[in-house]
């Protein structure tokens, strides 16, 4: 039997890369989708969910307003019977600037997307969880959030919150049965970081990317998709409270350029 068959599941983010990959794969296991995403895209996830035989719907909402995540959990209890899985995967980057570049406004918008999103995601999900007997929830981090050196200071400093924040959960939820944990992605190609990749294509360099790892390349979205879903699924029966890495083995060194304070990093 497929690993969530008949189970509910809820994606934010779920318009594009790693949330679409996630979304199809879900479905392809029997779940019930519901794919979130502030953008359209989360209704062409669902198209693509039907063309292969799975059962999806599309909700617009933002991962970090708390009365869209009302709407989006209420929803699924409404269409799907319930909450069993959520993937809160929704994140944006925040560009690349330096701490004393960083304007404070865009810091904290970093932070209600990456970080109060995944909390919100907990607070109203993981009850529906525990109403069904237990699940799990799986929140997107980063490499970034482990050491620094892979992502600007409002991405990793939000990537290193979803980190504690999943340990924080796990431990509050103690005796619900519902899991939660943390993937950490490596540089893979996603709505975010296409601007890297095409350049890289554009240019010939694709050999570049992903270069500090042992794998010398980037990930793909399906890469991810799989480990999130392992998280999600009874294989992880026993994880509860981790960051996995999924990196091509970046985070086993984190090599870097250094950035010397005053000058700008070769």
């Amino acid at each position: 039997m497929a690993r969530f068959q008949d189970r509910s599941i809820v994606v934010t983010g779920g318009g594009s890369g790693i949330g679409r990959a996630a979304s199809l794969l879900f479905a392809a296991e029997g779940g019930r989708v519901l794919v979130a995403d502030i953008t359209d895209g989360a209704e062409e996830t669902v198209r693509m969910i039907a063309e292969a035989g799975g059962t999806a719907r599309a909700i617009r909402a933002d991962a970090g307003d708390e009365s869209d995540v009302v709407r989006m959990i209420d929803r699924a209890v409404e269409t799907h019977g319930g909450v069993d899985v959520i993937f809160a995967n929704a994140g944006i980057s925040g560009g690349m600037a330096n701490i004393f570049d960083t304007d404070a406004a865009l810091f904290a918008d970093v932070l209600r997307v990456n970080l109060i999103g995944p909390l919100l995601a907990i607070k109203h999900g993981a009850p529906k969880i525990a109403e069904r007997g237990g699940g799990a929830i799986v929140l997107t981090a980063s490499v970034a959030g482990i050491r620094s050196g892979a992502g600007s200071p409002a991405y990793s400093a939000s990537k290193a919150g979803v980190i504690n924040l999943a340990a924080v959960a796990a431990q509050q939820l103690s005796g619900s049965n519902v899991r939660v944990n943390a993937l950490c992605p490596g540089l893979t190609e996603t709505g975010m970081t296409k601007p890297t990749f095409d350049y890289a294509r554009s240019a010939g360099k694709m050999d570049r990317i992903g270069r500090l790892n042992p794998l010398r390349r980037g990930g793909r979205p399906e890469e991810l998709a799989r480990a999130a879903l392992f998280l999600a699924s009874e294989e992880a029966s026993y994880v509860n409270g981790q960051a996995l890495a999924v990196d091509g083995g970046l985070s086993s060194s984190h090599p870097v350029t250094r950035q010397e304070y005053g000058k700008t990093a070769v």
